[in-house]
């Protein structure tokens, strides 16, 4: 008889193993690839890339260091970010920001 009582609470933690299972192949595997290739984008940085900060700014990388990027937001200006702050490349489809004439 001892032997049903193990074999039963062994039973008892088979929906508890399955939910973490799931969870793991939809939500912490997928989270794991994306900040895996987040950071071989980061790495992959180079002058004259045009990015978006998670801020939200767009502009052209300018210079880089270790832990550094400046990027030219407008004709003449520069600013400094962390590099972890780059969020995106820019791509085809999103919209430009607009060009001041003049």
């Amino acid at each position: 008889m001892p032997s049903a009582g193990a074999g039963s609470s062994f039973v008892s933690f088979i929906p508890l193993i399955l939910i973490f299972v799931v969870f793991y192949f939809l939500l912490i595997r997928p989270q794991q690839k994306q900040a895996k290739e987040h950071q071989q984008f980061l790495n992959d940085l180079k002058s004259g890339n045009k990015v978006i900060t998670k801020g939200g700014i767009h502009g052209t990388i300018t210079g880089l260091t270790e832990t550094v990027v400046t990027l030219e937001i407008a004709q003449d200006v520069r600013v400094k970010v962390s590099r972890s702050a780059i969020a995106s490349p820019e791509s085809a489809n999103t919209p430009a920001p607009a060009k001041a004439k003049g």
